[in-house]
């Protein structure tokens, strides 16, 4: 009886822990309690109706009583070649991630948390690391790791802030950039990031309202396109302009585009009049090439520049213009 009560109470933790909108869970961690709930209440044979095995107070209540005056276990301490060895790292960690290479960044931080597990500043820049990834809910968890080894750590709320942010919860946001502030006052870019976030509580916005104010104060509206995508900073990428052009040197291309800036009608062709008028010739033929063209770019740019297309996806969705918040800085 009292493992099945211990379960029940298991079981109501991770009800609460999946309703609770404050927690940093993923749509797939969510997921996860959800089936760890339903294989615990399958093996223990239990269910929501079973109201007796309930106990008071809940089992959290319980455990914070417990452990409320136990200091966090910490790791062995690692020898002077192995904080050595993780530090090596940790440098490369931040060299892989100043030359956007996000994923090994990641790999060499966890293998420095792998050797030392006691530095808040390997979880802090691995977290800087999952945002460059999107990753932003892995990001926020680290963060909080860095919290607990390190309270008065400034960077960590400003990077947990900034994944907050991503992720369209602003509140949370608004919070961590304020504790970033209380630790570290002067910083101008937690300044800069709260005042956004604070803007956007006010605003109501969440991801279903995103598109309010694309071209605020400040900003070159000649230079952005919908959603505040920075077309200016885009014609600046030397790989998009690379692949540019290579599509243009492209003799397929170059006769597709001659074909449109012509009428859509090859030149040795009847006049576009005997076709019904120049207008004819340009919504038939034309809008076919222009069609034709943009699928091919669309393609190439999916095989070059995978990472450029999910960003012109997430502006043209969101409406958001992250350009007018702070990015997270390289390792330390």
């Amino acid at each position: 009886m009292d493992r099945r009560r211990l379960i029940f109470s298991i079981v109501e933790f991770l009800n609460a822990e999946a309703a609770d909108e404050t927690n940093s869970f993923s749509p797939e961690a969510k997921e996860s309690l959800e089936v760890a709930n339903q294989c615990l209440q399958s093996a223990y044979a239990l269910s929501q109706e079973d109201e007796h095995l309930r106990t008071e107070p809940s089992l959290l209540s319980l455990f914070q009583s417990a452990t409320s005056h136990q200091p966090l276990q910490k790791k062995p301490t690692p020898s002077p070649e192995d904080k050595e060895r993780a530090e090596q790292l940790k440098a490369e960690g931040n060299e892989a991630l100043r030359n956007e290479n996000a994923k090994e960044a990641i790999d060499k931080y966890s293998k420095a948390i792998e050797i030392d597990g006691s530095n808040q500043v390997f979880y802090c820049n691995r977290a800087a690391a999952y945002s460059k990834m999107d990753n932003h809910y892995a990001a926020i968890e680290d963060c909080k790791r860095a919290l607990d080894m390190c309270p008065n750590y400034g960077k960590a709320y400003g990077r947990m802030g900034l994944a907050y942010s991503a992720v369209q919860r602003h509140k949370e946001a608004e919070e961590c950039f304020l504790k970033a502030l209380e630790i570290e006052p002067d910083n101008p870019n937690y300044k800069s990031n709260l005042s956004m976030a604070q803007s956007k509580v006010k605003e109501g916005n969440d991801s279903n309202n995103q598109n309010a104010g694309a071209f605020g104060a400040g900003m070159n509206a000649g230079s952005m396109g919908p959603g505040g995508l920075d077309l200016g900073g885009l014609l600046n990428n030397p790989g998009l302009m690379n692949m540019a052009m290579n599509m243009l040197s492209d003799p397929n291309m170059q006769n597709m585009m001659g074909q449109m800036m012509g009428g859509g009608m090859p030149s040795t062709g009847p006049p576009a009049a005997a076709a019904g008028g120049p207008e004819a010739g340009v919504s038939a033929m034309g809008m076919e090439g222009l069609l034709n063209a943009g699928q091919r770019l669309a393609e190439q740019m999916q095989q070059s520049h995978p990472d450029l297309v999910e960003q012109l996806r997430r502006h043209v969705s969101n409406g958001v213009d992250p350009s007018k918040e702070q990015p997270p800085q390289g390792g330390e």
